[in-house]
């Protein structure tokens, strides 16, 4: 029987891969001038170092040469760490939306020893119905966890020019949305810093929340860095000491490492859908969801795509289990009325409830989001 199952999750998952790269309908062309997309406003990363610098290095889920969630780990000092962001685009008339992702093999908050035992305790007191946590911690996220993913939503105001201007950046830090506005601070919103339409976006140590960067005494105070940027190549970084910037901001980084965009739609979701496989550990039920279409320049309509059960969580053993998440996975503490991963289904009407924005701001998307076009697109 288990060998059924391996069996036809294989099955299951060539399936996914198979139909994600073969064009349909020009879907190629439309995903080269996607990936276009996303190159041309790529974010500047400042990845701040901790006592572990090698667990804070930005690389790919399957950096190990495969896709098991479970192992990632206990193989981070065994490969090379080479640098990866994931992607996905949408569109509507009047704006872009780029969800980035960023993947680290571990999150080490309280240290990588004590960090993971500290989250084992917690976890077994919470499995026994424990109500006194010594430690005060149990209603945050566990300390430390296997695998780590963070990431940001870049909104781009089309412009007749054709370049785009960056307008909005969101992004998320332990289930926390930050909202802010590029180029100066507006009532609500603080500003985000961009360099030829590149936000400059901070990651912590350890944990990996993502925020603006701003160069101040709290993010950059007794820290190194390394300075990752779109180059199209992805370079591991460990092998070069002088990539490390220190004593930011007065001495700016004068070296980057190059970070290659993989598309969210032929790696992390194929693999959402065709479950039970090794990389993720939970699943959740999407339902339907609606969205607003407007097909080839035809008036707005509602349309309603069934999504059912997909992956929301990796699979992960050490520390708090099964802890990091894919983008749609994501949901903001202080936001409960939206439904989980509604950031990543939805982004036009989000951003728009974030910012308040009137009617010139469209929600109606001009095509369907990959997810909503693959055969596989809903785990059945």
């Amino acid at each position: 029987m288990k060998a059924t199952i391996i069996l036809m999750s294989s099955v299951l998952l060539w399936g996914a891969l198979t139909s994600a790269r073969e064009p349909v309908s020009g879907r190629a062309k439309n995903g080269a001038r996607e990936a276009g997309i996303a190159q041309r406003f790529a974010p500047i990363f400042y990845q701040a170092l901790g006592d572990k610098p090698r667990s804070d290095y930005i690389t790919n889920f399957d950096f190990d040469g495969d896709w098991r969630g479970d192992n990632n780990w206990d193989h981070i000092d065994q490969f090379p760490l080479k640098a990866y962001i994931y992607y996905s685009v949408t569109e509507t008339s009047s704006h872009y939306f780029i969800h980035y992702t960023v993947f680290h093999p571990r999150d080490y908050k309280g240290g990588e020893v004590k960090g993971t035992i500290l989250s084992e305790l917690i976890r077994e007191a919470a499995k026994k119905g424990r109500q006194y946590d010594p430690t005060g911690l149990s209603g945050e996220a566990a300390l430390a966890h296997e695998n780590d993913m963070e990431g940001c939503l870049l909104v781009v105001t089309k412009v007749g020019d054709g370049k785009g201007r960056l307008t909005f950046v969101e992004t998320l830090h332990h289930n926390t949305f930050s909202h802010y506005v590029v180029g100066e601070a507006a009532e609500g919103f603080t500003a985000v810093q961009a360099e030829d339409e590149h936000p400059l976006l901070y990651i912590e140590p350890k944990g990996h929340g993502i925020e603006a960067y701003d160069g101040d005494q709290k993010q950059t105070g007794k820290k190194e860095f390394l300075r990752y940027v779109f180059r199209g190549k992805a370079e591991d970084p460990s092998a070069n000491e002088k990539l490390i910037c220190r004593d930011l901001p007065s001495t700016p980084c004068r070296q980057s490492v190059g970070y290659e965009l993989q598309p969210i739609s032929t790696t992390l979701w194929p693999r959402a859908v065709a479950l039970p496989n090794e990389t993720y550990g939970e699943d959740y039920d999407y339902g339907e969801i609606k969205l607003s279409i407007s097909l080839g320049g035809a008036k707005a309509s509602e349309k309603t795509i069934k999504v059912g059960k997909v992956a929301c969580a990796f699979l992960g053993k050490v520390g708090g289990h099964n802890m990091a998440r894919p983008p749609w996975g994501w949901f903001d503490n202080n936001e409960r009325d939206l439904t989980m991963g509604r950031w990543f289904f939805d982004p036009a009407v989000v951003v728009k409830r974030h910012y308040q924005l009137g009617e010139s701001f469209s929600t109606a998307y001009l095509s369907l989001p990959f997810w909503a076009v693959s055969p596989l697109s809903a785990g059945q």
